[in-house]
C-alpha cells in the first residue's frame, strides 16, 4: 500500500486478471471512481473500456512492473460449461495452470494481497445437508470443480511470506448489470409472458448479487481481514419461483407458474439431452436444486451482521439492468 501524498489518503494499485469479464468489468466499475484505487488489467485482449490505468494482455505479461502492485485479484479462468461440451482437460489447462503462473508472480512481487476466486463447485456440486458451510470436506464431481479445488490446493502448499495475506472466495451465482447464462435466459422466458412449467419443484437456492460482491472485495482490499477460504452469498436464499415473481413484477405482469409433475419434466429433459432442447438435464437441475451456502464466516471475519444488499433487492437491481 502506498499513499498519496497531498492528501495522505492510502493508494492500492490492484491487478486485475481475466478484467474484461462480467465480474472484472463490474469490480472495476466499483473501485474507479474511488478514492485511492488504481487499476490495472490483464486478459486475453486490450478493452475497449477506459476501467484501467494500463491494461496488459497475457502475451506482455512480463510488462507488469510487479513491484507496484499491492493487491492482485485473479479472476480468469474457464467458467462452468452447463452444455457439457467443453474438453476437461480444457479446465485444469486454464483454471490451474493460469492460476500457478499468476501466483508464483504474486510470491515474488511487492503485493501483500492475493484474492483467489474460486467456486462453492470446488466443494460440492450438491449439497446434501441443509447448508453448504466451509467445514465441509471438498468433493467435487466435475472437472470445473475438480481444478478450482486444484488451484486452491497448490495456493495453499506454497510457503507464504509472512508479509502477504491470501484470500480464496467460493462465491455461488453471481448475478448483476451484464450477467448472461441460465439467469438471463429464465427473464427472456418470463418476459414473454410464457408460463412457468416448473411450480411443482420446491427449492431454495443462494445466489451472490454483485452489489454485495462489490462491498467484500473493497473491504477485502482496504482493511485488514483474516486471510482464509470464504464462501460469498446473498443472506436470503430465493427459489426459483420467487425468481419467476420478481421477474414477473419487474414488467408489471402476473406470474403464471404451472405446477405440473416432476416426473414429466424430468423425461422432457432428458429428451433435451438427446436432441438439444434448451431444457436438458442439468439446466433442469440448476434451475430447481436446492443449493444453500451459508456466508456466515465472512460477515464474522468483515465484522458485519448482514449483507448491505438483500437478495430480493440484488436480484431487482439485476433484473432491472436486464429491460
Amino acid at each position: 500500500m502506498h499513499f498519496i501524498n497531498s492528501m495522505n489518503i492510502p493508494e492500492y494499485k490492484t491487478l486485475l486478471t481475466g478484467a474484461n469479464g462480467f465480474v472484472g468489468t463490474n469490480i472495476s466499475l466499483d473501485l474507479l471512481h474511488k478514492p485511492g484505487h488504481k487499476l490495472f488489467a490483464l486478459d486475453v485482449a486490450v478493452a475497449e473500456n477506459k476501467y484501467f490505468e494500463i491494461f496488459y494482455t497475457w502475451k506482455n505479461l512480463q510488462a507488469i512492473n510487479w513491484n507496484e502492485i499491492d493487491i492482485v485479484i485473479h479472476l480468469a479462468g474457464k467458467a462452468h460449461d452447463t452444455s457439457n461440451t467443453s474438453n476437461a482437460q480444457d479446465y485444469f489447462d486454464i483454471n490451474v495452470d493460469l492460476t500457478k503462473k499468476i501466483f508464483d508472480l504474486f510470491l515474488t512481487s511487492g503485493a501483500s494481497k492475493f484474492i483467489f476466486f474460486s467456486s462453492v463447485k470446488a466443494v460440492a456440486d450438491t449439497v446434501s445437508g441443509a447448508v453448504l458451510t466451509e467445514e465441509i470436506p471438498p468433493n467435487p464431481l466435475t472437472p470445473y470443480g475438480q481444478s478450482k479445488l486444484a488451484a486452491e490446493q497448490y495456493i495453499f502448499a506454497q510457503p507464504l511470506p509472512a508479509d502477504k495475506k491470501v484470500y480464496i472466495l467460493r462465491p455461488c451465482m453471481i448475478h448483476g448489470p451484464g450477467n448472461k447464462g441460465n439467469l438471463n435466459l429464465l427473464y427472456k422466458l418470463a418476459k414473454k409472458g410464457l408460463p412457468w412449467p416448473l411450480g411443482a419443484f420446491k427449492n431454495s437456492r443462494s445466489f451472490t448479487s454483485i452489489q454485495n460482491l462489490q462491498f467484500v472485495i473493497r473491504d477485502l482490499i482496504e482493511k485488514d481481514i483474516e486471510p482464509g477460504t470464504y464462501q460469498l452469498a446473498d443472506d436470503e436464499p430465493l427459489s426459483t419461483n420467487d425468481l419467476i415473481q420478481l421477474m414477473a413484477g419487474s414488467f408489471n405482469k402476473k406470474a403464471h407458474i404451472w405446477n405440473i409433475s416432476p416426473k414429466i419434466i424430468q423425461l422432457m429433459a432428458k429428451a433435451g439431452d438427446r436432441i438439444g432442447l434448451p431444457l436438458n438435464s442439468e439446466r433442469l437441475k440448476k434451475l430447481t436444486e436446492s443449493y444453500v451456502v451459508s456466508n456466515q464466516k465472512l460477515k464474522m471475519a468483515l465484522g458485519i451482521e448482514k449483507m448491505p444488499y438483500t437478495s430480493r433487492e440484488g436480484m431487482k437491481k439485476t433484473l432491472a439492468s436486464f429491460s
